[in-house]
């Protein structure tokens, strides 16, 4: 095959590390966007605004355009509860299925010391905190269930038991060694309500 342009190779490159996307997947939107009538100077300022507009808030870790998120900043939502996540794509799962009304903690990762990922590189000082100021009563652990998302449940449970506060840890309506993002809403929402308490040593 001849050689493709640099700047096409380049832009196959960059699209191929999108999670689920391929060589052969990267080549097809590749073509598409050179193909395409309207002018692709238009995704790039779509992709400009998202990296300079949207962050993550302040408080839980949701994807924002301001401060606090939808989530914290809605007052009609329980402060009693608060649901433990990997990161934000996992809330997006929760609020899409439904039936939720508690407030929400992005850990942004999982505990892996085979990755090199320690307590110290995630935010469990700012959830500890969080249980701290606030008046929750439960903790709701809803990281995936892997061996990484089971053991990061394990340690939270165990480090910020306090009296008073329950921690439950999501059915398993979500399948072993599952992503959340994956998930249809029906299964999440038999997962929450399914939810067990974990015994704290």
């Amino acid at each position: 095959m001849a050689k493709l342009p640099e700047a096409l190779e380049n832009l196959i490159g960059r699209l191929g590390r999108l999670p689920g996307v391929g060589r052969r997947g990267a080549e097809r939107m590749a073509f598409a966007l050179l193909a395409a009538k309207d002018d692709p100077t238009e995704l790039s300022r779509a992709l400009g605004r998202l990296s300079e507009e949207v962050g993550n808030c302040e408080t839980c870790g949701y994807f924002t355009d301001r401060g606090q998120c939808p989530v914290c900043s809605d007052s009609a939502r329980d402060r009693s509860t608060i649901c433990v996540v990997e990161d934000a794509l996992d809330i997006v799962a929760f609020e899409k299925a439904g039936g939720y009304r508690g407030v929400y903690h992005a850990l942004g990762g999982l505990l892996s010391p085979l990755k090199g990922v320690a307590p110290e590189d995630l935010r469990i000082a700012e959830l500890a905190q969080r249980l701290n100021e606030g008046e929750f009563e439960e903790v709701i652990l809803g990281t995936s269930p892997s061996v990484e998302g089971d053991a990061t449940a394990l340690y939270l449970s165990r480090t910020l038991a306090r009296e008073g506060l329950t921690f439950t840890r999501i059915g398993r309506g979500v399948p072993m060694g599952g992503s959340l993002e994956m998930a249809d809403g029906g299964t999440l929402r038999m997962a929450l309500e399914s939810r067990q308490g974990l015994d704290n040593p």
